[in-house]
């Protein structure tokens, strides 16, 4: 059995179970990308348990039980668009990339960080994710507009500039509230306007940049 693979399951298992995860498509990627890549050797050990770990530049891979929920709840499926906020380590660009089978787009303002999950990501063995340095709250508008947008840090709106580069029909999902606490809203885009669903409490490192903190 390959590295790891027999915990990959059994993560995966326990959010079925825990009811945190329900999408087919989500489940097998998540069985698929290989977590212990994306974080520092001396937490690997960690990768598969339930909860975020440092992957240095005082920022944190999510816990799998967040990338599952918000999986679910963009409601990915293959051929779609998306952009994601905050790569951090890569690893939620790869669950996002196995489910879609396109190009992901992932923004990351710190480029040490950046550097590091190309390396990620290269290391895990996908060449469907393009890693941008720049500002995420001003979205990415070369490549807009997006099917699904996910933001992977809280805010303390929803940045405008990210409702305008989503289709009408898309969905973008981001943490809103304080700096350090917040809950988990989900964006619809209409013909006539936005809807906005509360999902329920998170906690997120803070969305910095022009339209964050």
């Amino acid at each position: 059995m390959a590295v790891y693979e027999r915990e990959r399951e059994e993560m995966v298992d326990r959010l079925v179970a825990s009811g945190y995860l329900k999408s087919p498509r989500v489940m097998e990627a998540m069985k698929k990308v290989p977590r212990h890549l994306f974080v520092p050797e001396d937490v690997e050990a960690s990768a598969y348990y339930d909860y975020p770990l440092p992957i240095g530049e005082g920022q944190t891979i999510s816990a799998p039980h967040m990338v599952a929920m918000m999986c679910d709840a963009l409601g990915l499926e293959e051929g779609q668009k998306v952009l994601e906020v905050g790569a951090g380590s890569g690893y939620h660009a790869c669950v996002v990339a196995e489910v879609v089978k396109r190009e992901v787009v992932a923004m990351e303002r710190i480029e040490r960080l950046a550097a590091r999950a190309r390396e990620n990501i290269a290391r895990a063995g996908y060449g469907n994710i393009r890693v941008v340095v720049g500002d995420g709250t001003r979205g990415y508008a070369e490549g807009a507009p997006y099917d699904r947008i996910l933001v992977t840090a809280g805010s303390p709106d929803v940045p405008e500039p990210l409702i305008e580069q989503l289709v009408v029909g898309g969905r973008l999902l981001i943490p809103v509230g304080e700096m350090y606490v917040q809950h988990l809203l989900l964006v619809t885009k209409g013909e006539r306007g936005v809807e906005k669903t509360a999902l329920g409490g998170c906690m997120f490192v803070p969305l910095i940049g022009e339209h964050g903190w």
